[in-house]
Parts: C-alpha cells; sequence; structure tokens
C-alpha cells in the first residue's frame, strides 16, 4: 500500500464541549476523578512524555511508588535462592510464601482448595496445564474459537496422546458464543474421562467476556475448566470464592505493570492431583537418583515451579496487588468501561460524505458483557479496508500507542473478517515441503489483522479525545490500491 496521507481537514468538536457531552453521557465518570489526581503523581510520565497510552491489554502501566517499594526493599536486606535453609535463603522464602498468600488473599481463593504455582507468565502457567494434563484416546479437549495462541496451544499436547480436540464457534458481529453451541460441545465430552474445557473470561481481540457461569454449567458435565484470566483480572473483579475453575492463568504485568516476566497458575488442590509432570527439574523434586533412575516430585506448587523462581521480583508482586486494592478495582472498572462507552460510541457512528462508514467494529457495540477493548479496522471512502498496521505507524507520529495485528488470537481474526477454513488449511497443504518464504508466499493476504485500542488504570477523556481526533483524519479520503 502507498504510504496513507491522512486528510487534516476534519476535527472534533472543541475538548471541553466534548468532554460536557462525555459526561452527559456518563455521569458515573465523574465519581473517578480520583485516578486524575493518581496519573498526576503516580503516572505522570505520561503526560510529560505526551504519550497516549491505549494498549493495556498487552500490559499494564506501574505507579512509581510500587518501584521506590521494591527498590527499598532490595536494598534494605540480604536475599538468597530460597532453595536451601541458610539465612538469606530463609528470608527470601519467607517473602515468596508471603506474596503466595496474599495473591490468594486478592482473588479470594480459599487455601484449603487453591495453591498458587508461581511461573514466567500466564502462557507458561498454560504450558504447565497443556504438558501435565492427563490426556489420552476418548478424552476431548473442548475451546472456544477465541482463545490466545498459549490456549490453542494445548490441542498439540492433545492431539499428541490421542485426544480430540474441538472448537466452540464465534456469531459475528458481536463474536459472541452461542448458548446451545455451548452445551452441543459439551456433550462430546464422555463420562468418566479426562474432558479439559478452556475459554477466556475475557477476549483479548474483541474484549466480549464469556459468562462465568459456565466454569460450574460445565464441572456438573464433568469437565475441568482452564480460565484464561489475563485480559479480564485488569479491572474486572474475580472472586474465586464464589466461582471455581480448576485452572485460572494470570500474568501480573497486565494487572499492575511491573514486575514482567512473573504470573502464576492458581489451580484448584483436587484438580493438582490430576496433572501427571512430563519431566522434572531443579528445585521441583525432593530427591533424585542417578543410579536408581527415579524421583520424588515434591509436594505442592514446588512440584511445578522449575528451577529457580524469579525470586527477588516475587515480591513485588505483592505491592502491585496493594497498590490496585488501594486505588479500587471497583473504581478502575467504572472508568474504563464509560470511556469504552464513548469511543465506541463516536467511532461507531462515523461516517465518510457518501455515508460509508470509517470503522468496522469487531465485538460487542454496547457495553454489555464486554471489556475495554475496543478493535476496528479503517475503511477510505471507497470502503477499502485500510492495513492496520500502516495505521498504527500514523498513531505513532500523533504519540498514540495502539496494536495492530491479531493479537496471538487467530480463531477470532478469522471469524471477524471472514476468512474461509477451505483457504486457511490449503496454506498448510504442502508445510513439510516448503521453505519458509514458499510458505509465507502461501499465506500472503492471510495475515491481515486489526487495530486495538485499550483502557485501564489511568486512561482518561484526553486520551480517548485524542485517538478520536487521529480517527476522523481518514474521513473522505481514498486511497490507492
Amino acid at each position: 500500500m502507498e504510504e496513507l496521507k491522512p486528510n487534516t481537514k476534519y476535527r472534533m468538536c472543541d475538548k471541553a464541549a466534548a468532554f460536557d457531552e462525555f459526561q452527559r453521557q456518563y455521569p458515573a465518570y465523574t465519581a473517578t476523578s480520583k485516578l486524575d489526581d493518581l496519573r498526576a503523581t503516580e503516572y505522570a510520565r505520561l503526560d510529560r512524555e505526551g504519550q497516549v497510552y491505549l494498549d493495556y491489554t498487552g500490559g499494564s502501566l506501574y505507579a512509581e511508588s510500587q518501584l521506590r517499594e521494591h527498590v527499598s526493599l532490595l536494598a534494605s536486606g540480604v536475599f538468597g535462592n530460597p532453595h536451601s535453609k541458610n539465612l538469606t535463603s530463609l528470608a527470601m522464602t519467607a517473602l515468596v510464601e508471603q506474596a503466595r498468600s496474599y495473591v490468594l488473599k486478592y482473588f479470594n481463593a480459599s487455601p484449603d482448595e487453591y495453591m498458587v504455582i508461581f511461573t514466567p507468565n500466564a502462557t507458561g502457567a498454560l504450558k504447565l496445564v497443556g504438558e501435565s494434563y492427563p490426556f489420552r484416546p476418548g478424552d476431548t479437549y473442548l475451546l472456544t474459537y477465541d482463545n490466545h495462541n498459549s490456549v490453542n496451544g494445548i490441542r498439540e499436547f492433545a492431539k499428541a496422546r490421542g485426544a480430540r480436540v474441538s472448537y466452540i464457534p464465534l456469531c459475528p458481529p458481536e463474536l459472541r458464543v452461542y448458548s446451545h453451541d455451548l452445551e452441543k460441545g459439551l456433550h462430546l465430552g464422555r463420562p468418566g474421562r479426562n474432558n479439559l474445557l478452556a475459554y477466556p473470561a475475557q477476549s483479548n481481540f474483541s474484549g466480549v467476556q464469556h459468562p462465568l457461569e459456565w466454569i460450574e454449567l460445565a464441572q456438573k458435565a464433568g469437565w475441568d475448566v482452564l480460565l484464561d484470566a489475563a485480559a479480564f483480572v485488569p479491572a474486572n473483579r474475580l472472586d474465586l470464592g464464589r466461582w471455581h475453575p480448576d485452572f485460572v492463568a494470570v500474568s501480573f504485568y497486565k494487572i499492575f505493570g511491573y514486575p514482567t516476566g512473573t504470573g502464576c497458575l492458581l489451580a484448584r488442590k483436587s484438580a493438582v492431583a490430576k496433572l501427571k509432570r512430563p519431566w522434572y527439574a531443579g528445585g521441583t523434586i525432593t530427591f533424585s537418583t542417578v543410579a536408581g533412575q527415579n524421583h520424588y516430585l515434591t509436594p505442592g506448587p514446588a512440584g511445578f515451579e522449575d528451577g529457580t523462581v524469579n525470586y527477588l521480583n516475587i515480591p513485588a508482586i505483592e505491592f502491585g496487588l496493594r497498590h490496585i486494592e488501594a486505588v479500587g478495582l471497583d473504581l478502575i472498572h467504572t472508568r474504563v468501561m464509560c470511556l469504552t462507552g464513548w469511543l465506541i460510541d463516536r467511532l461507531t457512528t462515523l461516517r465518510h460524505r457518501n455515508g460509508r462508514p470509517l470503522v468496522q467494529l469487531y465485538g460487542p457495540i454496547n457495553r454489555y458483557r464486554r471489556g475495554g477493548t475496543v478493535q476496528v479496522n479503517f475503511f477510505d471512502s471507497n470502503g477499502k479496508m485500510l492495513d492496520c498496521n500502516e495505521v498504527e505507524k500514523l498513531a505513532n507520529y500523533r504519540g498514540i500507542s495502539l496494536r495492530a495485528g491479531c493479537h496471538c488470537n487467530p480463531g477470532a481474526r478469522e471469524i471477524a473478517l471472514a476468512m474461509p477454513e477451505e483457504a486457511l488449511t490449503k496454506c498448510f497443504a504442502n508445510k513439510d515441503r516448503q521453505t519458509y518464504e514458499q510458505f509465507l508466499q502461501a499465506i500472503q493476504g492471510k495475515t491481515t489483522g486489526a487495530l486495538r485500542a485499550s483502557l485501564g488504570i489511568v486512561s482518561n477523556f484526553s486520551d480517548v479525545y485524542h485517538y478520536l481526533n487521529f480517527a476522523e483524519t481518514f474521513l473522505d479520503t481514498a486511497f490507492p490500491d
């Protein structure tokens, strides 16, 4: 595509007038003013650097106080590798276990029912389940079409062990799952076999929030439930005292930005008893013998934490969770949903002079059971879809951080963009006999995605206003092929 040259003639109405209109439509926003004070103090670098950050689903931002607390802790003590009984090791072990307990408290998970297994990220947590779940012939792995690739990847473990893999379809344009399709999928499970249902509490592509009621529904039908909560928990409360999924995958940087490289698997102890680890490593065993060629797995979370955990970063998890609690998750949720509602309202009403819509929204058009993720593609006045990657580049020039692509969610993209199954299957027909370059030619034109804006803890009206101002520059503009 030729370089996009947006139209500079269009501008939204005056910012003050737009804000007044917004507040009339979303009066609950006024009660979230505490977050403006927070942005001015703990996140002042955003406005100082002129950054419009709209990629919270990619990763949240950290508060300056989180850094200060963590550095102060590290500077005030001597902490060693926790796999020992010396003084510095014991000091670190106490902090790791304290963080583990705080994670349970934050999610209202009973320590009698759940354990916290620290992982590098949500992907690491999902891999633990995939490699250890006892799939065998006659078992079923069932998942929704809009799972992240880290959940899709579990199908490789299932297929390798002879289990059936089945997908529950999405229904455009909202990209939700119809209840009869879920029920049809659950009927695939055979009684007395290992049946695993995996779905995202919130799609990282469309923002759709699938019902948590599915958890109990599936369990009553004889299924274990794996919940990908990575995109859900930054602005929504997950109460594991009310909902009882067997496995929950979380990345902490998605919630509070710092530190990266830490996540966890919240696992029901009854479900963990089914898992069979395919290997062992340092830290996961109490005893190993070379002569006898055997080992004994450490009971509890340590049996799943390969090698040495990221022990110096783990105490920062508690600082981050305490920060979110002090701010108030319900307050964050209210602000995110007010801004999301207005952004969707305005984007979907933008029209070229000939009446064609400027954007196509992928996902719910209102705030019902959705999160703060707004996924669109832009179209010129001739109805031609613009390359989302090129639009992302232009947003960069305006200091706006969006995210272009399929967001590691190929199923949602394929349904949203109506990519035919036959065409995609054909691309892989000769995969084993092709070079990578030949494969790239085979998939040419099938790697398009969409442009995602996502809101979070200190998003404000100005961020959304700037994005809409940017969007309007594409009105009444036609681009050559």
